[in-house]
């Protein structure tokens, strides 16, 4: 899908900035969500499903949700979607029904979106399947049409001189995968931000650089430590969350 088209479909280049409005009146975006699973330390199958919302631009979170799942797929790169998707959509959908005001209109996900083999990572899909925009943040980079983590050191790395520098993946093909983006002053390792579902790279890369606080954008790194803070406040012995 070609930039022009995912600039027709996505509501978020609409609103522009948190305090635009377009000509329709979509509203501003005001709540942004972040998901990740956590693992039980030792145990390659018990997790801890987390989806956290805060209000955007303050980064202030108004809402938490965490379930304990297990893992039943085995982990296969490039596959991560099949094995965690369905615990973050039943997360989504629990509020969606139980709370709709508090629904994102816009999703952070630790995990790539067309960054990926196949052009569709865990983001692309969890948006697909809840139909709501979302952003892929990656730590690590994927090896997809010349792009590695040699060609990020050597051709992406020193364009990033500054907090909230960034620079697009452009692949052999000539195709933007996604952006590097160094988050702070001190973060010399790049976050890799990606297309998911329903926004255009240049729109993720703006959004994702106001939501980042520390090197990783805050929805992410919220619904990474609260979910870690629930494992230690719910030790999880023998498939039972204590």
């Amino acid at each position: 899908m070609d930039g022009s088209l995912l600039e027709c479909l996505n509501p978020l280049c609409l609103w522009g900035t948190e305090s635009a409005t377009d000509g329709l009146g979509l509203p501003p975006l005001r709540l942004v969500g972040g998901v990740d699973i956590s693992f039980v330390k030792g145990d390659p199958k018990a997790a801890c499903a987390s989806l956290v919302v805060l209000s955007f631009p303050e980064m202030k979170v108004v809402y938490e949700n965490f379930e304990m799942v297990e893992l039943t797929l085995p982990y296969i790169p490039g596959f991560l979607a099949f094995r965690e998707v369905n615990f973050l959509v039943a997360l989504l959908d629990r509020l969606r029904a139980q709370q709709p005001e508090l629904l994102p209109q816009l999703i952070f996900v630790d995990g790539n979106g067309v960054l990926h083999q196949r052009g569709f990572g865990l983001a692309s899909h969890l948006g697909v399947l809840v139909d709501i925009p979302t952003i892929g943040i990656g730590k690590t980079i994927f090896h997809v049409d010349g792009i590695d983590m040699n060609h990020v050191k050597t051709m992406v790395v020193p364009k990033l001189s500054h907090s909230g520098a960034t620079a697009k993946l452009v692949g052999i093909s000539g195709r933007e995968w996604g952006a590097a983006l160094r988050s702070t002053e001190d973060s010399t390792n790049p976050v890799f931000i990606s297309v998911g579902h329903r926004i255009s790279l240049d729109h993720a890369i703006r959004i994702t650089k106001t939501s980042c606080l520390h090197r990783i954008p805050e929805p992410v790194r919220q619904a990474d430590l609260r979910s870690r803070q629930y494992l230690r406040d719910h030790p999880y012995s023998s498939g039972v969350a204590k």
